[in-house]
Order: structure tokens, then C-alpha cells, then sequence
């Protein structure tokens, strides 16, 4: 299993802590790639979550531009958490400060190759050859001190059998070393906007 945890804030138990609260095991056990980013912000978790909510497509450098080509038609202003929410994605669980959404199909191909699913038991269920059941789980908790909170991303991606999974392994190669610059980037400016005055929030 490859697992991004290189970025300066990892520690041992994040990964307790985010599973404990979520059990993402419960939708994806063994991926292949793991992907974990946080950011802290001075403000109560309903604030945080509130302007991760918010964040959009055209207000990253990178990101959003990414999105928008790997997905033609995505409008511009579309929010983050918005897009998981819709086709190709599925929403499979939200909560107060918690969303958790799905994709299953061939991600390393060009055109929109994605399986179609009606909730979760159909990406629970998805065991399509060839293909893979990618994960994305956001979600706010109270942070290390008073008045501050953390926004947790984790990206599960695990392939149904071994042609997927050396498919896998080769775009992973590619885009790996770009994914701790830019996955980061959304929860970064949720975290920007959380902690601007009211008065100054766009």
C-alpha cells in the first residue's frame, strides 16, 4: 500500500483518530494508494466546515483546473465537496461535519470511463475487471487546542484486480510526486476563508 504520509504535520495517530470517526474501512479496506492531507484553523469546527463547504473550482491555482479537464463540463465555480456530490461521483455518507464520496471505473484513461452508481451498496458492491473504487472522505473535528479545528482529507483508491493494479501503479508514478502539492491546496484556503473576518469573506 502506498501512503502519503510525508507532509510535515503527520503523526501516528491520525490515522486512528480519522478511521475511528469515520471507519473508512468499512467502505474501502485495502487500498492500493492512501492520500491524507490536514489543515488546523482558529475557528469552531461548524465554522471550518462551513467554509470548506464553500471552497470552489476557479479559487485554486491548480486544482481546479485539474478537475476541470479530467472532467469537461464542470462549471468553474463549482465547490469542492459540490462535485463529489454529483456525477461521475456518488455521495455515499454525510454527517454535521462529514461527507464521504465514491467513483468507481478506469481513472487512468482519458475519456469520462466511470461506472454508474445509485448509492452506496452499488460501490460496495462494484467489482467491474479492469477498473478500480476510488474513495474521498472530508470531515472537521475539534483541533490539539480550544477554539481551533481540523480539516481532515483522505483519498482511498484500491483496484478489483491485478491489470487494474498495475494500471494503477503506472499512473501513480506519474502524478504521485505532484499529488502532496496540490491535494492540500483546497483545505489550505477553507482554512484562508474559516479564519478571515466576516466582513472580509468573498
Amino acid at each position: 500500500m502506498m501512503v502519503d504520509e510525508s507532509l510535515p504535520w503527520a503523526d501516528s495517530g491520525y490515522e486512528e483518530d480519522g478511521l475511528r470517526m469515520l471507519d473508512l474501512d468499512a467502505w474501502v479496506a485495502d487500498p492500493q494508494i492512501t492520500t491524507r492531507h490536514r489543515r488546523t484553523a482558529a475557528v469552531e469546527p461548524d465554522t471550518l466546515w462551513s467554509a470548506a463547504r464553500g471552497v470552489r473550482l476557479d479559487q485554486t491555482r491548480t486544482i481546479g483546473h485539474l478537475v476541470r479537464w479530467r472532467i469537461p463540463g464542470v462549471p468553474p465555480d463549482q465547490s469542492f465537496l459540490g462535485l463529489l456530490c454529483d456525477d461521475p461521483f456518488t455521495l455515499l455518507d454525510e454527517g454535521p461535519h462529514h461527507a464521504i464520496s465514491g467513483l468507481c471505473g478506469r481513472i487512468w484513461t482519458l475519456s469520462r470511463d466511470y461506472g454508474e452508481l445509485a448509492g452506496p451498496d452499488d460501490f460496495l458492491a462494484w467489482n467491474e475487471p479492469r477498473t478500480v473504487r476510488v474513495l474521498f472522505a472530508h470531515w472537521v473535528k475539534p483541533g490539539p487546542d480550544a477554539g481551533t479545528s481540523t480539516l481532515h482529507s483522505e483519498a482511498r483508491v484500491a483496484p478489483t484486480d491485478r491489470v487494474a493494479a498495475m494500471r494503477l501503479r503506472a499512473l501513480w508514478l506519474a502524478v504521485g510526486p505532484f499529488e502532496r502539492l496540490i491535494g492540500a491546496e483546497a483545505l489550505a484556503l477553507a482554512a484562508e476563508q474559516a479564519e478571515r473576518p466576516a466582513g472580509r469573506r468573498p
